[in-house]
C-alpha cells in the first residue's frame, strides 16, 4: 500500500511492466521506456510489431540480444535522465538501439554514446524494426509465437493509454515537442475506435485518452464534417462500457460541450478534465505565446462545474518563468484560490536546447524558483485536503489498482494512474481483483488520497 507522494512529475507515465515470452531459442528484445504516456504507447507499439515478427520481450538487460531505449527530450533534465539510461543499457548489455523523442538529435546522443547500434526519431517505427533486424536478425515460430489481440501493453491489464493523435500546432516558446513531433496529425476515427474496441474486449476497464492536444483531434482534417471531432469520438469511446478519462485538453470553446457528456454517467466519459493552463497572469502567458484568458477561464470553469458539479480539473503549471515578477506569481496564486482545482503539477522552468525562451530576458534564479515552487505546492496542497474532506460520508465508484496484505489500492473517477491520488480500502478487500470496480463510502480524507469501506448496493456499508 503506497501512497501517491505529491512531488510527483506529471509528465512522466507509469513505470513499464514487461512480462517474460521467451521460448527456447527465440531472439529477445529488453526496452527502456522513459518520458510522457504518448511515449509509452510508442513503446508498446514497437514491441507489438516486434512481437508479431517473432521476437521475445525480456524484462531485464541479461535476458535480451538487444535493448530498446525509448527516450524522452522535453526537458534538458529529462535529456540528462534519457543518456543516464542509455549509458546503463550500455555497461549492462552493450548493444543499444535509441529512439524517441531525444532520437532527433542523433549527434547529441552520439557524443555522449558513441558505441549505441542505431538511434532514430520518435514515431519512427519501422526504422526501430530495421534497426532491431540488423541487430537480431527475427526467427519466428509461427505455431508458437501468437499475438494477444490487444498486442503488447505495458500497463495493468485494466486500463490502457489511447493514443488519438500525433504532434501539435501550439508555438509555445518553452516547447519543443512540435520541433520533434511534427504539426498535428489525427488518427482516423474509426482506427481509434477499433482499437479502443479491441482492448475492452481484451478485458480493459479504463482508456486514458492522450494525445499532445485532445481537444484539437479532428481539426487537422480537411474534409471533416464536424467542427469539433472529439465530441463524437468520445461519444463513441463512451459507449463501450468502460470509463473514459481525457488528458491533455486544451480549453477551447467547443470543450463546454464535452460537459454534459460527462455529467451523464450512462455516457461512460468520466467527470474529469486534464487542461494545461501553465499560468495565470496575462504577461506571463503572453511570454508563453500561449493564450492570455485567465479571467475567462475561471468563467469556463464556473461554466463546467454548472453542468456538472462532480467533475475534477487536473492541470499543470511552471513557476519561475522568465520574466515573472512576484506579483505576477502572486496573481497565479489567487487564482488557484479561485478555481480550486482538484489535481495540480507543477515544474520550476528550466532551458531545453532549442526553446525561444532560452533567449528571453530576465530569467529567474533557481532559489527564487524553488520558493515559488514551494509555495505553489503549499496552496495546492492546502486546496487538495480541503477538496477532499468534502468527499467524506459519500459513497463513490472506484477501479481497483492492487491489491497486497495490507489494502486494495483503488482509485476514484477523480485519479488518474500515477498522477493523482488514491483510495484505499483495508478491511474487507481479499476478495478484490485489480480492474474490479466497487461502491465505496469515503470515511477518511488526507492530503492527495482517501481511505474507505465497500458499500452494499443500496449504499450502506
Amino acid at each position: 500500500m503506497t501512497q501517491n507522494p505529491p512531488n510527483l512529475r506529471p509528465d512522466l507515465a507509469p513505470a513499464a511492466r514487461i512480462e517474460a515470452t521467451r521460448r527456447a531459442g527465440q531472439p529477445s528484445i529488453g526496452m527502456v521506456s522513459l518520458g510522457c504516456p504518448k511515449a509509452l504507447v510508442d513503446s508498446e507499439r514497437i514491441l507489438t510489431r516486434l512481437r508479431a515478427e517473432g521476437y521475445g520481450i525480456s524484462p531485464d538487460y541479461t535476458g535480451a540480444d538487444a535493448v530498446i531505449v525509448n527516450t524522452c527530450g522535453f526537458l534538458d533534465s529529462a535529456k540528462a535522465e534519457s543518456l543516464e539510461a542509455i549509458g546503463e543499457a550500455l555497461a549492462e548489455n552493450g548493444r543499444v538501439i535509441v529512439t524517441g523523442c531525444l532520437g532527433a538529435e542523433p549527434d547529441y546522443i552520439r557524443e555522449h554514446h558513441p558505441r549505441i547500434l542505431a538511434v532514430t526519431g520518435p514515431h519512427q517505427y519501422e526504422q526501430v524494426l530495421d534497426a532491431v533486424h540488423m541487430a537480431v536478425p527475427p526467427d519466428p515460430d509461427p505455431f508458437i509465437d501468437l499475438m494477444p489481440a490487444a498486442g503488447v501493453k505495458l500497463t495493468p491489464r485494466h486500463y490502457s493509454y489511447l493514443k488519438i493523435s500525433e504532434g501539435c500546432n501550439h508555438k509555445c516558446k518553452f516547447c519543443i515537442i512540435p520541433d520533434m513531433r511534427g504539426r498535428l496529425q489525427s488518427r482516423p476515427h474509426r482506427a481509434v475506435l477499433r482499437e479502443a474496441e479491441k482492448l475492452v474486449e481484451s478485458g480493459v476497464r479504463e482508456l486514458l485518452v492522450i494525445s499532445q492536444d485532445t481537444s484539437a483531434y479532428g481539426t487537422d482534417w480537411k474534409d471533416r464534417d464536424s467542427k469539433a471531432p472529439i465530441l463524437n469520438l468520445a461519444r463513441d469511446l463512451g459507449s463501450l462500457g468502460a470509463w473514459v478519462r481525457m488528458h491533455y485538453v486544451y480549453p477551447y470553446p467547443h470543450v463546454r460541450d464535452l460537459i454534459p457528456l460527462m455529467a451523464d454517467p450512462a455516457n461512460g466519459v468520466l467527470p474529469y478534465l486534464d487542461i494545461p493552463f501553465q499560468h495565470a497572469h496575462p504577461d506571463t502567458l503572453k511570454r508563453m505565446a500561449r493564450p492570455a484568458a485567465a479571467a475567462r477561464t475561471l468563467d469556463e470553469i464556473a461554466a463546467w462545474r454548472n453542468v456538472c458539479p462532480d467533475i475534477t480539473l487536473r492541470s499543470t503549471f511552471i513557476v519561475g518563468y522568465p520574466g515573472e515578477t512576484e506579483a505576477e506569481f502572486q496573481t497565479l496564486l489567487d487564482w488557484m484560490d479561485e478555481a480550486l482545482l482538484d489535481r495540480v503539477g507543477c515544474f520550476q522552468y528550466e532551458n531545453v536546447a532549442g526553446a525561444r525562451s532560452n533567449a528571453l530576458p530576465d530569467h529567474v534564479p533557481q532559489e527564487v524558483k524553488q520558493d515559488r515552487w514551494d509555495r505553489f505546492m503549499a496552496k495546492a496542497q492546502a486546496i487538495s485536503e480541503a477538496r477532499l474532506e468534502a468527499k467524506v460520508g459519500s459513497t463513490i465508484q472506484v477501479i481497483v489498482d492492487d491489491v497486497d496484505g495490507d489494502a486494495a489500492t483503488c482509485r476514484t473517477m477523480a485519479d488518474a494512474p500515477e498522477i493523482d491520488g488514491n483510495l484505499f480500502i483495508d478491511e474487507g478487500f481479499s476478495d478484490l481483483t485489480p480492474g474490479d470496480i466497487v461502491s465505496v463510502t469515503v470515511d477518511e480524507a488526507g492530503e492527495y488520497d482517501l481511505w474507505g469501506r465497500r458499500a452494499q448496493a443500496d449504499g450502506t456499508v
